[in-house]
């Protein structure tokens, strides 16, 4: 590897998080709410136009599903399904976040030099962990969210009336839990490559004399941009199956049973283009959400001290 581009030394978390900083996790926590939430308000309308082309049973656009939103519902069908994760979903990111960061200070105590940065695949690991832990709760989350989002009717033509009606009869169906797996698979590969990436842009500006907490803000914004970009990249396809499973009918599946059901009958209905349904929608939500994520979450650990 030449000169100019050497093998990428990631930051110290000791450095700027000493190991006996009893507050750090709280801190941590804190800060991935508030990045959370940020990530929901920026980014729902986005998802919303998303999942109702991942589960369009016609051919149809983001540009009509747009339309067509605006003139059935208004432009507050975009934020149908908004307060479950702008509760759940600052929960989920401050689980991310939070595991990460412990993971990270797991590694340093195993590694032989405790003060070394972590590898590359370390700070993979962390990220892997940190979305496996968080799909327990994104799952469940998400379901409720889906089912808001792809709802159409309204008042007493409405199947659910709310969050909680929701939940209520999803659990009563023993359905709360549908999706679980691909959640897992995507939560955590995704994570992996989330916090690889965005880690690893920092550091080239920790290794040209920056410290974290004098990175701009809207190079901040740039980082986590660019992170969600890679997550979706490595992940849609089984986002999609998710939101396909999560939409069927619960007591009589028309997709099948399980994701691999599921992939097989979309592939056999509508070859690889079903797997990319929303593509584009995603990969525009990805960078102002997870640019916002990741801002809002430095700038609150600066913040917090």
């Amino acid at each position: 590897m030449s000169e100019e581009f050497p093998t990428p030394q990631l930051i110290d978390d000791l450095e700027d998080h000493p190991g006996q900083d009893n507050g750090r996790v709280v801190k941590d926590l804190l800060a991935g709410t508030a990045g959370g939430i940020a990530q929901v308000l920026i980014g729902q309308p986005f998802d919303t136009t998303k999942v109702r082309l991942q589960t369009s049973k016609v051919p149809t656009s983001a540009a009509e599903v747009v339309k067509n939103l605006l003139k059935n519902e208004g432009p507050k069908g975009f934020y149908k399904g908004t307060l479950t994760p702008l509760v759940g979903v600052g929960a989920c990111v401050s689980i991310q976040f939070g595991v990460n960061e412990a993971m990270k200070r797991f590694f340093h105590a195993r590694n032989v030099d405790h003060n070394a940065t972590l590898s590359l695949s370390q700070y993979y690991l962390c990220g892997l962990t940190g979305g496996m832990t968080n799909s327990f709760l994104a799952s469940p989350i998400e379901h409720v969210r889906i089912r808001l989002q792809t709802q159409t009717g309204s008042g007493a033509q409405a199947e659910f009336k709310g969050p909680i009606d929701c939940i209520k009869k999803l659990r009563s169906q023993k359905g709360l839990m549908r999706g679980l797996i691909p959640t897992m698979l995507r939560e955590g590969h995704g994570c992996g490559t989330y916090f690889l990436v965005y880690e690893a842009l920092v550091s080239k500006q920790i290794n040209q004399g920056l410290k974290r907490t004098e990175i701009p803000p809207w190079k901040l914004c740039l980082y986590g941009a660019l992170s969600g970009t890679a997550l979706w990249l490595m992940v849609y396809p089984i986002d999609v199956v998710k939101s396909v499973m999560q939409t069927d009918n619960l007591n009589k599946p028309q997709n099948g049973k399980n994701m691999i059901q599921v992939a097989r009958n979309l592939y056999a209905r509508e070859g690889l283009k079903a797997f990319f349904k929303g593509f584009g929608p995603t990969m525009l939500r990805a960078a102002p959400a997870n640019g916002g994520t990741f801002a809002t979450f430095e700038l609150a650990m600066r913040l917090l001290g």
